[in-house]
Parts: C-alpha cells; sequence; structure tokens
C-alpha cells in the first residue's frame, strides 16, 4: 500500500474486536514509534502499554473514549528530556509525542489493526492511575485492537477534507 493510500484509508476505529493482538504486531507498532523524528533526536517519547485487565479497567476510570479495545497506548513525553527552542524556551516534547503518536497510528493502520486518537482524558487521573512521574506528560491515549465486523468510518467526520487550497499558501498568507 502507498503512503496516501494508507493515510487515506486509516480512520479513527471506535469499535473493536476482542481479539487480542499479537506481540509481534505490537513490536512492529513500538518500532514505529521508535524511529519517528524528535527535535534534536532526544527521544523523550514514554509509552505505556496498557493491556492487562487491571490496566484497562484504570484506563476506564481515566476516560469514556476506551472504546473497549483489548489494549491502548499512552503517549507521554518526559519534561525533562525534550528539547527547548533558544529563543523562547518552546519545550518540543508535545510536538514530539504527537509525531510518535501518529507513526504508531499509521503502522497499526498498516498492520490490519486500527486505533484513533484520545485526548478526552484528566491528565491527573491518568498521572495517578498508572503512577506517572511528575515529568512525565500525557499527549494522547491511542486505544489499538482488531476492528469489529461491523466497524467503519464515521462518513460525517472521516472522508471531509477542507479543498487544500484552503490550508496551504505559497510564500504568503491570503
Amino acid at each position: 500500500m502507498n503512503f496516501v493510500k494508507l493515510a487515506e484509508d486509516r480512520y479513527s476505529l471506535r469499535k473493536f474486536s476482542s481479539r487480542p493482538v499479537e506481540k509481534e504486531k505490537v513490536d512492529l507498532v513500538l518500532r514505529a514509534g521508535q524511529l519517528a523524528p524528535t527535535a534534536a533526536n532526544f527521544q523523550p517519547q514514554r509509552i505505556l502499554v496498557i493491556e492487562s485487565s487491571e490496566a484497562l479497567e484504570k484506563l476506564k476510570r481515566c476516560t469514556p473514549c476506551h472504546f473497549n479495545a483489548p489494549m491502548a497506548l499512552l503517549v507521554c513525553y518526559d519534561e525533562t528530556a525534550s528539547a527547548k527552542r533558544n529563543y523562547d524556551n518552546y519545550n518540543t516534547g508535545e510536538a514530539d509525542a504527537s509525531i510518535v503518536a501518529t507513526h504508531l497510528m499509521l503502522q497499526i493502520a498498516e498492520l490490519g489493526l486500527g486505533s484513533t486518537w484520545v485526548a478526552h482524558f484528566n491528565p491527573a487521573t491518568v498521572r495517578q492511575e498508572f503512577s506517572l512521574p511528575e515529568h512525565y506528560v500525557p499527549v494522547a491515549l491511542l486505544p489499538l485492537g482488531y476492528p469489529a465486523e461491523d466497524a467503519a468510518p464515521n462518513e460525517q467526520l472521516h472522508c471531509h477534507r477542507k479543498p487544500i487550497e484552503e490550508t496551504v499558501f505559497y510564500n504568503t498568507f491570503s
């Protein structure tokens, strides 16, 4: 599958099968995250694999958007390990974690699995439930698994894109 086709076909999966994800596939997904570019190659991403029944119950206390997936990935960044821009001390950690999460999601799709980006969670609850160090900042939850037989993209959200002329500008904004 070519990249644009993969990006077109990938959608936010919100209905999962109970089928467990094979360790080999999880390892490939995590490898894709490891290969993601980060500012100054500092690699501040910290990924928690949530797969035990106990951990999945904790996840349910953190968000209603768990979709009963058989597992999830919590993508964080370590504030002490992320790059800071010299000009204004901008912390690149959130951007780095977002790039990593995108790599994870695209690899998930390429393997025939599904996920969705969940930002609807209380970071304090996530920190408490999963005993995160204070300097770890949670950015995204990715419920992960095989699509249910009747899973389908939300046509109102998935297929609609603004015309490229509204989002891309050459040399100047107009």
